[in-house]
């Protein structure tokens, strides 16, 4: 079965524990870029067609986390912007639907 998708490190191990012969290789710097992309669109599809598994976004974490990993994003910072943009516009707790402006 053909995939050419990123997978988690250790899923050429568990093919061969199950006695596949896994073809892979290591993306350079633009290819992983790419794939970290697709992989999070991919897991927030997986997540949009199964809203109640908790694993779901677990899996969406675990990208973002790579993808602030990659791009060297610093987490405090992104918790300050969070919490600024909460003060300033709040949250999302309220359930407020904007239908006009």
């Amino acid at each position: 079965m053909k995939y050419d998708k990123l997978v988690r490190d250790k899923i050429p191990e568990y093919i061969k524990a199950k006695g596949g012969v896994p073809i892979f290789h290591i993306a350079n710097n633009d290819e992983y870029w790419q794939k970290l992309k697709e992989k999070l669109q991919e897991e927030i599809t997986e997540f949009l067609n199964d809203d109640t598994n908790v694993s779901e976004i677990a899996d969406i974490l675990d990208v973002i986390d790579a993808i602030c990993e990659y791009r060297k994003f610093d987490k405090k910072e992104i918790d300050e912007i969070k919490k600024k943009k909460a003060e300033e516009r709040g949250k999302f707790k309220k359930k407020i639907i904007l239908d006009e402006s």
